[in-house]
């Protein structure tokens, strides 16, 4: 590891002079700044801390129904919550599980010592498959718990090619390893590591507690008006590339609602000039005239999950490009037909709903035009394949429980 250990030193030497021209990057670095302080200021000697770490928002949206459990069952622990990304930290720096969030320190053996010195932690939680070497190593000579959850593995990742046998040595730092498929854990079998629980994907259960929740939106009421609403959440540029000329096509009977993934300016004006005057942005709406438009472009945050209630038909972006499909789950919880792009070879759900007949993937605008115009005009079809999503998600529920009972046992032993 020495050449990683020199390329981090070098990273955090050269981020300062890289942060003067990208502002996410800005973001971290400066909120690192922060991250000692605020742990002194909320952590006493003598504390049951427990440190969950996520590497972005999706990762603690997988996580979050680990997390609210073990602090139901543990209130008196003091919980640490980490981001290594700023999309992470930014959006969820409040939130329901504790006031100490931070930025993860970069991975140097210098303020890995000073971050474990002052949390101390009796329990560690990484979510998927965050592997930093030096925070593993030391954590590996302490005296906490540390387990990985939700871990998805594929063959071709680095961990598993001929030049990562120290990287694989990593996995043996985790006290146990939960994984979402037995395809992981064979994995991880075959490089000899056995403490391993299959307890599928914990976001199962994350999106299945949006049904308890209350997803009204009365002017997503008001915009729908009764009418069929299509609703595309996450898109990047690719996606809106095949949207477009179908909305601007399509009959005023249907509605669309758009959510891009990234909120910035001119990009959501350049979406809304392409749609022209039936478009309207949710940061300027007019409630009076909202049931007149028939495209609501969501140019914020926090609101997709409760908009996909509102949908007769979804497209998911991120599949079209390579940026990543985004979480199709999120919809399927609500018994809806899914479309996707090309790209979804790493999502096993996607795979998995797209043989059970519920979800749809194109690659092109004409792709798009045929799924859509079959399930628009078939409304029997239509709603048999949103319920083969809906009874998908709830046979895979569970996965939380499993690993709070593992984790229970962890703890008794202490």
């Amino acid at each position: 590891m020495a050449i990683y250990n020199f390329v981090t030193e070098l990273v955090r030497l050269l981020l300062p002079v890289f942060g003067r021209f990208n502002t996410k990057l800005k973001k971290g670095i400066d909120g690192r700044q922060n991250t000692f302080k605020i742990l002194q200021k909320h952590i006493q000697k003598g504390d049951d801390v427990f440190w969950f770490h996520c590497a972005s928002l999706g990762e603690y949206e997988q996580g979050l129904p680990v997390f609210e459990q073990l602090k139901a069952k543990n209130p008196e622990a003091k919980i640490v919550l980490s981001f290594f990304s700023p999309s992470g930290y930014e959006i969820r720096k409040e939130n329901p599980i504790t006031p100490i969030t931070v930025y993860l320190p970069l991975d140097t053996k210098k303020k890995v010592h000073k971050f474990l010195q002052l949390t101390d932690p009796k329990l560690v939680v990484f979510v998927k498959y965050e592997l930093w070497p030096n925070y593993l190593k030391a954590l590996k000579n302490h005296t906490a718990k540390v387990v990985l959850i939700s871990a998805l593995l594929r063959p071709d990742q680095y961990f598993f090619k001929f030049y990562g046998k120290q990287w694989k040595r990593l996995f043996f730092c985790f006290d146990h390893i939960f994984t979402q498929n037995i395809e992981s854990k064979k994995l991880l079998q075959n490089i000899g590591y056995q403490n391993i629980t299959i307890a599928k994907d914990t976001r199962f259960d994350r999106v299945s507690n949006q049904l308890k929740q209350d997803n009204t939106l009365p002017f997503i009421e008001d915009f729908k008006n009764g009418k069929l609403c299509i609703v595309a959440g996450s898109t990047w540029f690719e996606d809106e590339l095949v949207l477009i000329p179908y909305i601007q096509n399509a009959p005023k009977s249907i509605k669309f609602i758009i959510a891009p993934h990234l909120i910035q300016k001119q990009k959501i004006q350049k979406l809304k000039d392409a749609l022209g005057s039936k478009a309207v942005l949710y940061s300027n709406y007019k409630e009076e005239t909202l049931a007149e438009k028939q495209v609501f472009i969501v140019d914020t945050i926090g609101l997709l999950s409760k908009v996909y209630s509102y949908a007769d038909l979804t497209y998911i972006g991120g599949g079209m490009g390579t940026s990543g499909l985004h979480n199709t789950l999120e919809a399927a919880v609500f018994g809806i037909p899914i479309i996707i792009g090309k790209n979804y070879q790493k999502f096993p759900e996607a795979k998995e709903m797209l043989q059970d007949g519920g979800l749809f993937s194109i690659k092109n605008s004409a792709d798009l035009n045929n799924v859509l115009d079959g399930l628009i005009k078939d409304e029997k079809h239509r709603k048999n394949c949103g319920q083969k999503n809906g009874v998908y998600v709830a046979n895979n529920k569970g996965a939380s429980t499993a690993i709070l009972e593992k984790v229970k046992n962890f703890l008794l032993k202490d």
